[in-house]
């Protein structure tokens, strides 16, 4: 787990940065387009808001934890990752209410919180699994 941990945070603008940048562009494109512009997948479109949110999450989580600019969002990247990513979620729900076909419902918004929080605890365990290993080592 520690070397993956490594090598995240020696490459972190090709893995973490630039993946986030190219994610959220496409989830930004892809909530903008009218509904019949969009394909069917299949699943439930709350599983669709979780497994977008929880990507989100997971990419703004490492980006905020790995970053070093600003200490702020390093020792509280837990807390901005929550903040950020609900408050996307909002902005993003509102702003398909006036997309044609789609809709702001609560229930999405909801998806949205617990993909971003599963997400947060997925990156927390990791965090504290590569931190016993290289503690370790």
């Amino acid at each position: 787990m520690n070397k993956f941990y490594s090598f995240l945070q020696k490459n972190k603008k090709q893995y973490i940065y630039f993946p986030l940048a190219l994610y959220w562009l496409i989830l930004l494109v892809a909530t903008s387009l009218p509904s019949k512009a969009v394909p069917a997948i299949g699943i439930h479109d709350k599983f669709e808001h979780f497994f977008a949110y929880l990507i989100l999450s997971t990419l703004l989580a490492l980006t905020f934890y790995f970053q070093e600019k600003w200490k702020n969002l390093n020792r509280n990247w837990l807390k901005w990752t929550a903040f950020v990513g609900i408050f996307y979620g909002i902005i993003d729900e509102v702003h398909q209410y006036f997309i044609p076909g789609r809709f702001c419902e609560f229930f999405d918004l909801l998806s949205n919180t617990f993909g971003i929080i599963f997400g947060i605890i997925l990156v927390k365990i990791f965090i504290d699994k590569s931190k016993i290993s290289l503690d370790a080592s």
